[in-house]
């Protein structure tokens, strides 16, 4: 069964604000909770409404969400998304306290911040030459990374103790009023880091920490079509995950040099050629470079300088559907600005013969009159 489209989901137009996404999302969460609505259907709905809200108030998921739909979070995607989009790891916590108070369900004490929570993303970017991001590229990479302590296993420590901050919640709670009454947030401990627990003896290589920063290669297949500013998802290559979590996910943004000669409008990219006007006359037979090589060009007799000639399929290949684009080449006729005796003399023969016997010279006349 196909996915219905997330902003559908939240009722709002892709270009919506991050505001108005959350309004729609805290609306409808209070009308399907399966808690508190009578709708037989209101778990699935549920459920549809916190994917679409975890996809759409994420930066670079909507970024991801915006290009490629659904295909961004497949398991088939291979870089962009490969392996598919778990939304488990997305805190609806503070949104739930916010929206139906500290003791329901999702906020207050039966909120659990020593579950398991995929580690922070990372994002970086790469500079890439206009054919390589044409045609692809594997590159290796150098990133700093944390990797759990080998000397405690990640453990942090020995002799395990219950932390006197938190008193072995992992949190802190923190008591706020406001015009609509008093309520309970709930933070991390920044003694045990949200673990519960500390040591008597701290591992020194990690001092308690449990992860260490280290340098790591990564290889990475860029894929054949990348744009300017499109990203490419390295699932697990990310922060070490918290409490057992998963690692968070490498996210790296592309930036294309410019080319020479080509410009390149999507998948379809730009050439300029100038030729003379005896060729734009008579027509011409030019070679001209392309991507895939040169070719040779037809000119057609009677070309109009701004004319665009089309190479099928000669331009970049869509990154999802390897789909190619067309290349265009945009004729620019050149005036010439000196002359020497001979060229003003066959010039002037050919002013005397009947040049405006054209229906554009026809057109204008009449117009002017």
């Amino acid at each position: 069964m196909a996915k219905r489209d997330y902003y559908e989901i939240l009722g709002v137009s892709k270009n919506a604000s991050d505001a108005e996404i959350k309004s729609a999302f805290r609306r409808l969460a209070k009308e399907y909770h399966p808690d508190v609505s009578k709708d037989p259907n209101a778990t699935e709905k549920f459920k549809e409404i916190q994917e679409a809200y975890a996809v759409l108030s994420d930066k670079t998921k909507r970024s991801q969400y915006d290009q490629f739909g659904h295909d961004a979070f497949s398991e088939n995607a291979g870089g962009f998304g490969g392996a598919g989009f778990d939304f488990s790891g997305f805190d609806f916590g503070d949104i739930f306290s916010d929206i139906f108070g500290s003791s329901f369900g999702f906020g207050g004490s039966s909120r659990n911040t020593n579950r398991p929570r995929k580690g922070a993303d990372i994002a970086m970017q790469m500079h890439l030459t206009f054919e390589e991001a044409a045609f692809g590229k594997e590159k290796t990479i150098n990133i700093e990374v944390e990797e759990e302590c080998s000397s405690c296993n990640g453990h942090g420590g020995t002799g395990e103790e219950r932390c006197d901050r938190c008193h072995g919640s992992g949190t802190i709670t923190a008591e706020q009023r406001t015009l609509l009454g008093t309520y309970l947030t709930k933070t991390t401990c920044p003694v045990c880091r949200g673990k519960g627990h500390t040591y008597k003896n701290s591992c020194s290589k990690c001092r308690g920490r449990g992860h260490v920063k280290t340098n790591k290669e990564i290889v990475v297949k860029i894929p054949a079509g990348v744009d300017e500013d499109s990203q490419l998802r390295l699932a697990g290559k990310g922060g070490i995950g918290i409490n057992g979590g998963p690692n968070g996910d490498l996210y790296i943004e592309f930036k294309i040099d410019s080319h020479p000669l080509f410009i390149r409008e999507d998948n379809d990219i730009y050439l300029e050629l100038p030729i003379t006007i005896t060729e734009a006359i008579l027509g011409a037979k030019k070679e001209i470079p392309t991507l895939y090589g040169s070719v040779i060009l037809t000119i057609p007799s009677g070309t109009q300088s701004g004319a665009k000639l089309l190479l099928k399929d000669k331009g970049i290949a869509n990154v999802s559907t390897k789909r190619k684009g067309n290349m265009y080449v945009i004729v620019n006729v050149v005036i010439p600005t000196k002359l020497d005796r001979k060229q003003k003399d066959l010039i002037n023969k050919l002013a005397e013969t009947n040049l405006e016997n054209n229906d554009i010279f026809t057109k204008y006349k009449k117009k002017v009159k």
